[in-house]
């Protein structure tokens, strides 16, 4: 699988960036090459969450490392290499207002778009961006109706770090993970186009460093700079694991998620030329103290999600099902809602959702649906990922969710879009038989789009057969769960899921 390749070029790139790059976790020494470097840049990307996350990462320990640096005599420049706004429960109450004001309390200084920035539409999008106080660099996103840039962001920038002058460009993906219809005024230019058209004018204005702030799969950073092998540095995102890998002469960081670790790169251009780039990723723990007034913006956020979270989104006619025992061994109208849920927000031909990530082991009363209860029915962050599977990939899924029938299992697929029967008595690689999609006989050769979890596209809970299967929306572009939860009932404001028959046994 593709994110299987990727962790092993990133190991291997990691051994290598250390002797390239001379990573320097130590102390630095006075006089010593990297003290006299005249900018440190720390780089965020794919940020989620305002606060810790598991204990790591949190935009007040970011604020803090930053001010340190600024008191130790550094010239910290702050750098958000997109996906921010969305997705999380607090962006779908907020449309990513919490992390704007968060970020400009802790000091961000420069940022580019992700393909999360467009979740909410681009006129909410154009509406955050004005509410920030960083500079924006966007080189092929535009306006239609300016022709200019969206959000009066920058095309490009140059700016001066003491003598050194260092050339911006930004990039955003520009494929399907970015739902068109969410565009209405905006147009994704080709990102290697709109650096051609940038970087020389970059370096018309006299810069002597080039960055790269890209939101780009890795694959695509790599064409980056090979076709403008000028690009000094890549401050990138979109993958959501740490990546630090030099190509050719361009060294491309990406620091992973939710500022867990913050990539620290400073950089300076010597006299006779020679570049010089000193590397280290600092992981963001309690070692590193909050900053107050970042704090503070956090916690008034989280303070006012916990009223909205009370917000009613709709209605249930019926009780909903979802006691442990009986949701991992049996189809419940618990099930169905939220495999529809995640069907109907990926447009997929069907869904598989493991019982083990639908929580609560309880029976949700018929009633008012709040926010609250439709968090803590799918409570684990996950995203929708959408998946093109070929008949027998999805037998073999079946196969894999109720192998341990009689026993009550976390792996036990609740589904929409299908059909399908269970023979108890067959070998339990077998028992799924009768299948059927969109009402029609399963075809082991066709192809189908998927929708499943992100923790089953990983493996979670031994679905192990989608490792190599072609992957439409990925993690790191999928919708929240928990999102597509809640939109599903906004939309039909009144559910009633019932058990159905699309899972029988004999």
């Amino acid at each position: 699988m593709a994110r299987e390749r990727l962790i092993r070029i990133w190991l291997a790139a990691c051994v290598a960036a250390i002797s390239i790059l001379r990573v320097a976790a130590q102390p630095e020494e006075p006089g010593s090459p990297r003290a006299r470097t005249p900018v440190t840049f720390l780089q965020i990307n794919d940020v989620y969450a305002t606060a810790p996350v598991e204990g790591a990462g949190g935009l007040a320990r970011v604020a803090a490392l930053k001010r340190q640096l600024a008191d130790a005599g550094r010239t910290p420049f702050l750098v958000l290499a997109g996906d921010f706004l969305s997705p999380s429960v607090a962006s779908s109450v907020f449309k990513g207002e919490q992390m704007i004001a968060a970020l400009n309390a802790a000091g961000l200084d420069l940022a580019t778009l992700g393909n999360h920035e467009f979740d909410f539409g681009d006129d909410a999008l154009i509406a955050r961006m004005h509410e920030a106080k960083w500079q924006w660099v966007v080189s092929n996103v535009v306006d239609t109706r300016t022709g200019q840039p969206i959000g009066d962001a920058a095309p490009y920038l140059v700016k001066s770090f003491g003598a050194l002058k260092v050339g911006f460009i930004g990039l955003c993906l520009n494929t399907s993970e970015i739902s068109r219809n969410k565009l209405t005024h905006t147009r994704l230019a080709d990102p290697l186009e709109a650096a051609a058209q940038y970087l020389p004018r970059a370096k018309r204005d006299g810069a002597a460093v080039i960055v790269a702030v890209t939101h780009l799969a890795f694959a695509t950073d790599r064409a980056l700079v090979e076709r403008f092998p000028e690009i000094d540095l890549i401050i990138g995102g979109h993958e959501h694991y740490p990546i630090t890998s030099t190509e050719n002469r361009t060294l491309i960081s990406k620091a992973g998620t939710d500022a867990r670790w913050v990539a620290r790169i400073d950089v300076n251009r010597r006299p006779e030329g020679t570049l010089e780039r000193f590397y280290e990723l600092i992981p963001i723990t309690s070692a590193i103290p909050d900053d107050p007034a970042t704090a503070a913006v956090v916690a008034a956020y989280d303070a006012r999600l916990g009223s909205e979270l009370d917000m009613v989104v709709g209605t249930t006619r019926v009780p909903l099902d979802a006691v442990s025992v009986r949701l991992r061994s049996s189809e419940r109208n618990v099930g169905n809602f939220v495999a529809d849920a995640i069907r109907a927000d990926a447009g997929a031909d069907a869904a598989i959702v493991n019982s083990g990530g639908i929580r609560g082991d309880r029976i949700y009363p018929a009633g008012p649906l709040t926010r609250r209860t439709l968090v803590a029915l799918h409570p684990f962050g996950n995203v929708v990922c959408t998946l093109r599977v070929t008949g027998r990939t999805l037998l073999a899924a079946l196969n894999h969710g109720v192998s341990k029938l009689p026993a009550s299992n976390g792996a036990f697929p609740q589904v929409s879009g299908l059909t399908f029967t269970i023979d108890q008595r067959a070998p339990a690689d077998r028992r799924a038989a009768d299948v059927r999609v969109g009402g029609a006989p399963l075809d082991l050769a066709k192809r189908y789009t998927l929708a499943i979890p992100d923790y089953i596209l990983k493996g979670g809970d031994g679905y192990t057969m989608f490792a190599d299967a072609e992957v439409i929306v990925a993690p790191e572009a999928g919708d929240l769960i928990a999102s597509a939860i809640e939109k599903y009932v906004a939309a039909k404001r009144e559910i009633a899921p019932q058990v159905e028959g699309r899972i029988t046994a004999r």
